[in-house]
């Protein structure tokens, strides 16, 4: 009779890393040694089994080890071939079986258990991962890029394509994600919406978490991409790649052509796409080895991607600058140097570079509407260049101080710049427009206004992390803070001012020209200049920090416990650097608990719950809380120069500058910006499933998702309730207007919640404004998420690979969050939904991001050594459609139409009936198939592989988004352009590959 002493062979107490994994198990006895060495760089740890016969080694380089248990000096088993992932525990046991039942002094002989099976489940990890190897992506037809392997994970859902190269995850704003690359948060400091690259070969694993991550991790409600890049060992290896996508074989992409809308445009061409060219390269080479064996490793990587794209711009009828040529450069570069300095001290360097050049050229191109007629010129008339990007630098030290306790520390540093040159642009030309009424207009320059020339993006930052293993309980502390700061914004082009002729009408010298601050109307003609200074923008900071304490409790074999509690705050300050917005103390309690059924790691059964907070970035400063610089300096002229188009013999009509914007450019007071009790964008979430080993090689499970938006941040506009407020107070008329035209600056709020205004009474003062729901007249914010996820996997065995995800999903409420995918608005945080409450009425429905359903299915099969085949597959159901319009005419809405309205089609009326959100229909379902074969030739050693990948192979084009606006020009005017398509999915494409490996 045999006893298995390490009874249950369940998970030790581990705690996961953001960069790293873990290896656990039990031994059987106490004291025993267990040796983990990584079999590629010769890293080795050595740990001592505590009373109760466990071990755990945290905080491991992902990679493949070798677990060895030692008694009395000895080697007496050994597991090879252990592969540890990012965030991910593998389970290593060593079951003792003696001659007397029970007794463990007399040991006949060891049996490794725990990760014997290619299907097995992480019984440690209470969130929801999904973990790509560097191995899967090779062998997968999958976009080269991090949106396109994120999008392979359950819950995530391309996001509208107006923000382009993001994701949604779990019903959230593409805005509300967090990346990281080895440990450092890559996000975009500016929007949020994305976050840098680096060449795609870097990448060692990527971990995408759609819910339940721990308290180490912040400062998203939608999901996290977390990246480890590729190290060297102790084998130098050399390699290179070459890419290839051809326009030949690519499918024509659809044109784009007038819904039937009982307009005079019904069918025809909108427009032409039929004729648009895009093919690519990319190389890549890379390099990795020991420079000393077993201490110092270096891998380097290098890609640059070539695109040359010609695209149509051109609308029927007359002649434009419709004909694009596009050429995209996007060089990428990484390197990491691993120090071991002692196998207890490890230090590494990583260093990323990602720029994208785009050059685009602009050409006369005729289109006549209902023909195929057109005619392209060869003069180029404009054109822009690109650059966007930078460098990254990160360090990160880890020390194994004990066997017990462990320390991780890092430090990062990320800059970017943002240049924008137009074509044929002279800084020293002024701009020059003339509006008045003459046979020969005044026009120089061709861009009145441009970006500021030196933007750029930084973020600095670092974290500290402690480990302490503690009996049954693994405890981990840690803090964590990033500083991003981005200058963006735009200025009146040329010497900083531009010149606007306009003219009086006839006998109306000497009266007040309109807008003029006091400036009359010349004599003679009428006819005067405004020399017209803009500029808005600055440079911005975020400051994020957080720490957080979390233990993980192995209650009993069986059940684990996490109990986690992380402290936010964030602060964000404009460009004179003064807050403007503060949240402190903002508590996240995370809880989450894993039972090992049968105490084999065959069936898993786990829940979480949790807080999760969001900051608002840097571009919510460049909106709200920047100065705006706006003069008008009217003139007489006695004559024009001809050359330069400016005016001679100027004499002022007025006083000198005069701006609408009372403080000359001047920030507004920051405590004016936001409600004064802003509490920060937050979400709760629920997550309750199971992980069931079917049969050893296949794992099957399902998981159920809870998300509730509990708060947002967003702008108000509206005059009323302050107006309604002062006066309730007894104030005069004249002081109601006054703080009702504060509130219709916009102002940054919690909608649907009391809040507090600070607002200026006219003298510089801020008179305190509270506010509550019912004033304000908004609705409760309303986002809820929900969703069943349901998977079948079959772990690669050597011979095949597969994966089949089918989530059933419901997005609903009256606001998406951050955004408003709607209408394709980017300004986060700043969305028109919130403006004044009847933007509102008929809101709630179905968000933007519901796909109801999403099947996602890809894998691969090794043929046989030399040929493999693979596959992905995705089937969603379209996102619901809008039919929004004018606010309607009646009576009753007099006051607020004349007043208040916004003249435009953004309400959710069409007709004068209320159409509620999300209740005219829904876009078709988007199905795509991708196919690839390989070839490696014995000949070569397999060292050489040929691979041919086909995207979309039948070529299913359908409509990703579509004009929502079922009005314009008033209630029941027909818009020609409603429900026309905005973007289709892309065509089918053929990338071949060259791959060589030695």
């Amino acid at each position: 009779m045999t006893v298995a002493l390490g009874l249950c062979f369940v998970s030790g107490v581990q705690a996961q890393s953001n960069a790293a994994g873990s290896i656990f198990g039990t031994t059987g006895q106490p004291g025993t040694t267990i040796v983990i060495r990584n079999t590629d760089t010769g890293l080795t740890r050595e740990i001592t089994a505590d009373a109760s016969g466990r071990y755990s080694a945290t905080a491991l380089p992902t990679g493949r080890y070798t677990v060895t248990l030692q008694r009395d000096g000895e080697a007496v088993a050994s597991r090879e071939d252990v592969q540890v992932t990012l965030g991910g525990g593998r389970e290593v046991s060593f079951a003792s079986t003696s001659a007397t039942p029970g007794d463990a002094t007399t040991l006949d002989r060891i049996v490794v258990t725990g990760t014997s099976s290619s299907a097995f489940i992480d019984v440690s990890s209470t969130d929801t991962r999904t973990t790509f190897t560097s191995e899967q992506l090779d062998k997968l037809p999958v976009g080269r890029s991090i949106e396109s392997v994120a999008l392979l994970a359950p819950g995530v859902v391309q996001a509208d394509s107006r923000y382009p190269g993001t994701a949604s995850f779990g019903g959230s704003a593409a805005s509300e994600n967090a990346f990281y690359i080895n440990g450092y948060a890559v996000t975009n400091p500016l929007t949020n919406l994305g976050s840098s690259s680096l060449p795609f070969d870097g990448i060692s694993q990527m971990q995408v978490i759609t819910g339940g991550y721990g308290a180490e991790f912040g400062r998203a409600t939608g999901g996290v991409v977390n990246i480890v890049t590729k190290r060297g060992s102790n084998e130098w290896e050399f390699g290179g790649l070459l890419t290839y996508r051809p326009d030949s074989l690519r499918a024509d992409p659809k044109n784009i052509i007038y819904p039937d809308n009982g307009t005079a445009n019904d069918g025809l061409i909108y427009q032409r796409r039929d004729e648009n060219e895009i093919g690519s390269w990319s190389y890549g080479v890379y390099a990795g080895g020991p420079i000393i064996q077993d201490r110092l490793f270096l891998y380097a990587s290098g890609e640059i991607e070539q695109e040359e794209e010609t695209w149509i711009a051109a609308r029927p009828g007359g002649a434009t600058n419709g004909y694009r040529e596009y050429q995209y450069d996007t060089p990428r570069w990484m390197a990491k140097l691993d120090w071991y300095i002692t196998d207890d001290h490890l230090l590494e360097f990583t260093a990323v570079s990602d720029i994208e050049k785009e050059t685009v050229d602009y050409f006369p191109y005729t289109y006549e509407a209902g023909t195929n007629d057109f005619e392209r010129g060869f003069e180029k008339t404009g054109g822009y260049y690109y650059e966007d990007g930078g460098d990254l630098y990160i360090a990160k030290y880890t020390g194994y101080l004990t066997d017990n306790l462990t320390l991780t520390a890092l430090y990062g540093q990320h800059d970017q710049e943002h240049i924008a040159i137009p074509f044929g642009y002279d800084p020293s030309e002024v701009y020059v427009s003339d509006s008045r009424s003459v046979a020969d207009p005044v026009q120089r320059g061709t861009y009145a206004q441009l970006a500021f020339p030196d933007a750029f993006d930084e973020t600095e930052g670092g974290r500290i992390d402690v480990e302490w293993q503690v009996g049954d309980h693994s405890l981990r502390l840690g803090y964590d803070r990033q500083d991003s700061t981005s200058r963006a914004g735009e200025q009146t082009s040329g010497p900083g001012y531009r010149w606007i002729y306009s003219t009086c009408g006839p006998g109306q010298e000497g009266e007040g020209i309109d807008g003029g601050g006091g400036a009359v109307c010349p004599g003679g003609n009428g006819d005067y200049v405004s020399q017209y200074i803009y500029a808005n923008g600055g440079t911005f900071t975020v400051e994020q920090s957080a720490y957080y304490l979390e233990d993980r409790w192995q209650i009993n074999d069986n059940w684990l416990l996490t109990l986690g509690l992380r402290n936010e705050g964030f602060e964000n300050f404009n460009a004179d650097g003064e807050t403007y917005a503060e949240q402190k103390d903002q508590w996240a309690p995370r809880l989450g608990v894993s039972w090992d059924v049968f105490g084999d790691s065959t069936f898993k059964v786990f829940a979480n719950a949790g807080r999760y907070h969001l900051a608002m970035p840097n571009n919510v400063a460049l909106r709200g809380a920047a100065g705006s610089l706006y003069t008008n300096e009217y003139f007489a002229f006695t004559d024009i120069d001809p050359e330069t188009g400016e005016p001679i013999g100027l004499t002022p009509l007025g006083d000198g500058p005069y701006s609408s914007n009372r403080e000359y450019g001047q920030a507004p007071d920051p405590d004016s910006v936001t409600a004064t009790d802003l509490d920060s964008h937050y979400q709760d979430e629920f997550v309750l499933g199971f992980e069931k080993q079917l049969t050893d090689s296949i794992n099957v499970g399902a998981r159920y998702v809870h998300r509730d938006l509990k708060a947002a941040i967003d702008d108000m506009c509206d005059y009323r309730p302050a107006y309604n407020w002062a006066i309730e107070q007894g104030m005069s008329e004249d002081m109601a207007g006054q703080l009702g035209n504060e509130l219709a600056s916009c102002r940054l709020f919690n909608p649907g919640e009391a809040n507090t205004f600070m607002l200026d009474d006219g003298t510089g003062q801020l008179i305190e404004v509270p506010l509550t729901a019912e004033d304000l007249g908004f609705p409760q914010l309303k986002r809820m998420y929900q969703g069943i996820d349901f998977f079948v996997e079959r772990p690669f065995d050597g011979k095949w690979y597969g994966r089949v995800d089918y989530t059933l999903s419901r997005n609903y409420g009256n606001a998406e969050g951050q955004l408003k995918s709607d209408v394709g608005q980017g300004d986060v945080s700043q969305t028109m939904d919130w403006d004044h409450p009847e933007l509102m009425e008929y809101a709630e429905g179905y968000l933007p991001n519901d796909r109801r359903h999403y099947i996602k299915a890809y894998g691969f099969y090794q043929l046989n050594p030399e040929w493999r085949v693979s596959a992905t597959v995705t089937l969603q159901s379209g996102r619901p459609k809008n039919c929004t319009g004018y606010y309607p005419d009646t009576p009753e809405n007099q006051d607020f139409i004349e007043n208040y309205s916004y003249g435009g089609p953004y309400y959710h009326y069409c007709d004068g009936e209320p159409v509620a959100r999300g209740t005219s229909g829904r876009l078709p379902w988007t199905n795509k198939l991708d196919l690839g074969v390989a070839y490696s030739p014995d000949w070569a050693g397999n060292a050489l592989e040929f691979s041919v990948d086909v995207f979309n192979v039948f070529d299913e084009q359908e409509a990703q988004s579509i004009v929502e606006y079922g009005e314009l020009g008033g209630p029941s005017v027909p818009y020609a352009h409603t429900n026309r398509v905005l973007s289709y999915s892309a065509p089918r494409s053929v990338r071949f590959a060259l791959r060589y490996d030695f």
